[in-house]
């Protein structure tokens, strides 16, 4: 049974201690993504319009955003020699040397997006493919090839080899592909207990139905009737104390300032989490965003959510004076 995303952070917000959420911030957010969108600025289209997001909607990009979302997570390192792919003369970081390095190895013949190749992947084949232009590896290499081979033998053993089955099974509904996709795949099944109550945020397996939906523009494999259920995606969304949504306490800041790695499940990196999410859920639901959907403008944490990272990626320079929280885990 997958645990309710929203009861799990309204319920971190009501006992958190060391994050707040502040409506003033949430205001400001919510009129700046009003005005995105009646501009035409952005869109669900937007998800598109980064170059190195596949186009077509098809099977084919169905298991490429399945292999993304599989490896999504864990792009920072201490050394400040950064994992680094170039790929077709350009380098990139983070996120998006994740999606090079799989268009590299779609390029270079290697059937890194078919289920029955990486289901057997060998560490030497996935240290290959992910081979950097720096000493610096990607980080957790051996739980990422872990990832790809449970993913892999789950779809050839569970929907006949093909993830449209499962995507099929689900009947349009988003909810129900959620709870396939985190019953089905350990590795998706994001789940903590806070203060002895078990909460989940689920970020790889959300952001992966949001994927589909914002790739196929929420037509075909992307229409989901209740797309609606997902939310923003609880990760390093940092960018939310930046825009003075959430405020940390003392101890929370001083502990962000030192760089002191924070335990996955441990309260304060949930209580950023959690809040991230409530504060996003607030925004989505105040009076602006209605005047909107009787534009038939599409708002929903989905989009709110795809705006905050690529605004935190336009004014990273600037954001970064809001120091990020390092946790080494699977689930972002």
């Amino acid at each position: 049974m997958v645990v309710n995303v929203r009861q799990s952070a309204e319920l971190v917000c009501k006992l958190a201690k060391h994050v707040q959420i502040k409506q003033d911030g949430i205001k400001q957010v919510a009129n700046m993504i009003v005005k995105a969108l009646q501009s035409n600025s952005y869109s669900i289209q937007s998800w598109k319009q980064h170059d190195l997001h596949p186009k077509d909607m098809n099977e084919a990009t169905l298991n490429w955003i399945l292999v993304l979302d599989t490896l999504n997570f864990s792009f920072w390192t201490e050394n400040p020699q950064k994992f680094v792919i170039r790929y077709k003369e350009k380098n990139y970081t983070g996120y998006w040397s994740l999606v090079a390095a799989i268009n590299r190895a779609l390029d270079e013949g290697i059937p890194l997006t078919t289920p029955q190749f990486y289901a057997d992947i060998t560490t030497q084949q996935f240290e290959t493919i992910f081979r950097s232009e720096t000493d610096t590896r990607i980080p957790l290499v051996e739980a990422r090839v872990k990832n790809l081979r449970e993913v892999g033998r789950k779809v050839i053993e569970k929907f006949d080899g093909s993830f449209v089955n499962c995507i099929k099974q689900c009947n349009q509904s988003a909810e129900k592909l959620l709870e396939s996709i985190t019953s089905t795949f350990d590795c998706f099944n994001d789940v903590s207990t806070f203060h002895d109550i078990q909460v989940g945020f689920y970020k790889r397996a959300q952001i992966l139905i949001a994927d589909i939906w914002a790739c196929f523009e929420g037509q075909g494999f992307g229409y989901f009737q209740d797309i609606e259920y997902i939310t923003m995606f609880a990760d390093y969304r940092y960018v939310l104390a930046f825009m003075n949504v959430l405020t940390y306490s003392d101890s929370l800041m001083q502990h962000l300032k030192d760089g002191t790695e924070i335990k996955a499940g441990d309260v304060m990196e949930l209580e950023i989490r959690g809040s991230s999410i409530w504060a996003v859920e607030v925004s989505s639901q105040i009076q602006a965003n209605e005047d909107l959907r009787q534009r038939d403008l599409i708002v929903n944490s989905i989009i709110i959510d795809f705006y905050l990272w690529d605004y935190c990626k336009e004014y990273r320079s600037e954001i970064d004076v809001i120091p990020m929280h390092k946790t080494r885990t699977i689930f972002y």
